[in-house]
């Protein structure tokens, strides 16, 4: 059992949660109620990880990452280390490959709140900032919630983006899925079932307590 790799994994979904949930709350709701120009283009850009191969997408976040790249190169002046195979430059493509699984799902949680309950707070002399914390946001609760199972649970399985970007440096960026993979490549079944199994369990249990909370939390509300 590599318990290194399922600890970088929980590690790196933890991480990239806590990092979409601003994040894909401003995204969501910018989209949500702001007729921007290039509305469609920003929306399409936000689902382009959905439609491209996670290889494809991998490389092309290798080249943006490389030291050939002006962000390359600005992170390795700053940090002096370069972004690509790296658990920084891992947490980054993995914020950015799972955009659609934070956004979308705030999007349509924001959209589904009446316009009339926004403008009711306004009449009430309540601050937009007040509005969002008190009213808008326990009202998007349940699909906050789902946007957030949906980017932890893709973390946890996500292969083809941590193979690209980050490789398999043992401690470093070496997942549970590449970890798998590996022993799947040896033949040893035996260990590839046992960390498959234990992912899977930790999933279900994750997916499972967070809707009941989501739904314990919208009874309140309702």
């Amino acid at each position: 059992m590599d318990w290194v790799a399922i600890r970088l994994s929980l590690e790196l979904a933890a991480i990239t949660v806590a990092l979409l949930l601003p994040i894909g709350v401003f995204l969501g709701r910018l989209l949500a109620y702001r007729d921007i120009r290039g509305k469609e283009v920003v929306e399409a850009l936000v689902a382009l990880p959905l439609v491209l191969p996670p290889t494809v997408f991998g490389y092309y976040l290798l080249v943006a990452f490389g030291m050939a790249s002006p962000i390359g190169r600005l992170w390795n002046e700053l940090f002096g280390r370069q972004l690509v195979f790296t658990f920084e430059g891992l947490v980054l493509a993995s914020v950015i490959f799972n955009l659609p699984f934070a956004v979308q799902p705030m999007q349509r949680a924001f959209e589904a709140i009446a316009p009339d309950v926004r403008a009711a707070a306004a009449c009430c002399g309540m601050p937009p900032w007040r509005a969002t914390l008190e009213i808008e946001l326990p009202l998007a609760w349940p699909g906050i919630v789902t946007a957030l199972v949906l980017s932890f649970a893709h973390t946890l399985g996500e292969f083809g983006i941590v193979l690209m970007v980050g490789g398999a440096i043992p401690g470093e960026t070496k997942t549970v899925a590449i970890a798998i993979y590996d022993r799947v490549q040896a033949f040893d079944d035996v260990g590839a079932g046992q960390m498959a199994l234990v992912l899977l369990v930790f999933s279900l249990a994750t997916i499972a307590v967070t809707f009941l909370a989501s739904r314990r939390v919208g009874r309140r509300l309702g």
